[in-house]
């Protein structure tokens, strides 16, 4: 449990989330160019729910991987 939290508030640091805001919209865009592209170009509705995913996905790995490596380097320090 104390390496859930200690994760989550790290997650949530102004600069990891800004980072992987960043990512999400980069890699979120590109992701719903390919997958809904499709949709787009034959004139049907983009499926937001999976426009979502496409962003919050990106968004999650960012964060969690950002995290974990500034948990692995604070752990080195001590």
């Amino acid at each position: 449990m104390a390496f859930l939290n200690t994760l989550l508030q790290t997650a949530f640091k102004r600069a990891i989330v800004q980072a992987a805001i960043k990512v999400a919209i980069v890699v979120g865009t590109i992701l719903n160019l390919i997958n809904q592209g499709g949709r787009l170009l034959d004139g049907l509705p983009l499926s937001w729910f999976h426009v979502g995913l496409n962003y919050l996905v990106p968004y999650c790995v960012s964060s969690y991987s950002a995290a974990r490596n500034e948990m692995h380097r604070n752990e080195e320090k001590t």
